[in-house]
């Protein structure tokens, strides 16, 4: 999974070297934290939160379990 989300972000970011993503084992499943350039932040965020929403979406559809992923 942490593969997928690396994958999805570098494919919308600016500065696909500059991507990050730590993966953390919490009470509702596995959450994925994405770090990223300061500029391609709201890349990743897109308008009204609709690119990580999709993001979330394929990353679910493929998982498992209960996962979610967060930009820091």
């Amino acid at each position: 999974m942490k593969d997928l989300v690396e994958y999805l972000v570098k494919a919308v970011v600016d500065h696909p070297g500059l991507v990050r993503v730590d993966e953390k084992r919490a009470k509702e499943g596995w959450v994925y934290y994405v770090e990223t350039h300061h500029q391609d932040k709201g890349r990743v965020i897109g308008r009204q939160g609709r690119v990580i929403e999709a993001i979330r979406t394929v990353v679910r559809s493929f998982s498992k379990g209960r996962v979610n992923v967060e930009v820091r």
